[in-house]
């Protein structure tokens, strides 16, 4: 069953813009829009087949608690069809009775069905409160319409781990140049794992080689064909890579001393380029580049898959949080973050050409 979302676009008003290193940030969810939510939290942004964006995010009603601690968090979007300049009305996609949370959205685009699935995680407080259940629902009309959610626990978790902290992580996985869909989940107890479908999201599996050290992690494919996961790891100051040559069988793991991470939620995607007449992908990375306080979200750029990065660009000193990468139809980078103690959840259009000091306009 779908659900048709009536919206009108609108022009955000300057007094909700602020500028900061000559970017424009445009607060898209805060509390003070509306009085009965305690907060917005956990960010997610993908850019759809036909170049809508759509910027997801937990409406989180009785305070700001993660899930196992509200009885009361729906998931909304806003779209945009003019690369984030002018945004839809608040719209609610998941939204259940009170005593059933769902929370952490996250994306796939299937660039040959052209449908968006959405995961999100999901707990019933009433009656199976610590229990969490993986979920996903999906639209084939560019974010318009939503199906009915499906549950997918049973096929991309273990039936031992019914009772563990488990969950989707936030913001997005990918699609390999094959067709497969491929994204992460975290057992706290038993590791990171890669779960994926190669039936564009019939059916799902889990790739049961845990991942150590991880936490909320994304997965890109590089452009040897290797799958490269970049990891939040608490209390170390540092992120760390893994490395797969055979398909999620094997990861070499190791700490990545030149990304600085005060232990939090970051993005990473390829973006396509020509160089010297050769079609290949770059990597954007945006993180807090701080080891140990949650601020000073930067962006910086890597032209050997990883091995490198360039230094890091600041989009914005202050506080901040969760970030969520996508690129534009128009070939800009769009970041979707949390801002100021999670006050504001903002978006903001980056030229690959300010990432990148010109190497690639």
């Amino acid at each position: 069953m779908k659900f048709k979302l009536l919206t009108f676009l609108f022009l955000v008003p300057l007094s909700m813009q602020a500028q900061n290193n000559g970017l424009e940030f445009i607060n898209l969810f805060s509390s003070d829009m509306n009085e009965a939510v305690s907060c917005y939290r956990i960010p997610a942004l993908i850019t759809a087949k036909n170049g809508d964006l759509i910027a997801a995010i937990d409406e989180r009603i009785p305070s700001c608690g993660d899930l196992k601690w509200s009885n009361d968090i729906n998931i909304v979007i806003r779209r945009s069809k003019d690369n984030g300049k002018t945004w839809s009305k608040i719209e609610s996609i998941v939204d259940y009775p009170l005593g059933k949370s769902a929370s952490d959205p996250s994306f796939i685009l299937d660039q040959i069905t052209g449908d968006i699935i959405m995961f999100f995680n999901y707990m019933d407080l009433n009656s199976e409160k610590d229990v969490y259940y993986l979920k996903m629902t999906k639209s084939s009309d560019n974010g318009a319409s939503w199906s009915s959610p499906v549950d997918i626990t049973s096929q991309i978790t273990k039936s031992e781990w019914k009772n563990d902290f488990k969950f989707i992580t936030s913001g997005r996985g990918i699609q390999t140049r094959n067709g497969t869909l491929l994204h992460t989940l975290v057992n706290l107890a038993n590791g990171l794992h890669v779960f994926g479908s190669d039936d564009h999201g019939e059916n799902w599996y889990l790739i049961d080689s845990p991942i150590h050290p991880a936490d909320e992690s994304k997965i890109v494919e590089l452009n040897d064909g290797s799958w490269m996961i970049n990891s939040r790891v608490n209390n170390l100051g540092t992120r760390f890579v893994h490395i797969s040559n055979d398909k999620g069988k094997t990861w070499a793991s190791k700490a990545e001393a030149e990304l600085i991470d005060p232990s939090c939620n970051a993005s990473i995607i390829q973006y396509p380029v020509t160089s010297n007449g050769i079609d290949r992908n770059i990597l954007l990375f945006a993180n807090l580049n701080n080891s140990s306080s949650r601020e000073n979200l930067s962006i910086r750029a890597s032209y050997d898959d990883g091995k490198t990065w360039t230094a890091p660009k600041t989009v914005y000193a202050g506080k901040s949080a969760y970030s969520s990468l996508s690129i534009l139809k128009d070939g800009s980078v769009g970041l979707f973050f949390e801002k100021d103690n999670y006050k504001e959840n903002v978006f903001v259009r980056i030229s690959l050409d300010w990432i990148t000091d010109g190497r690639y306009k």
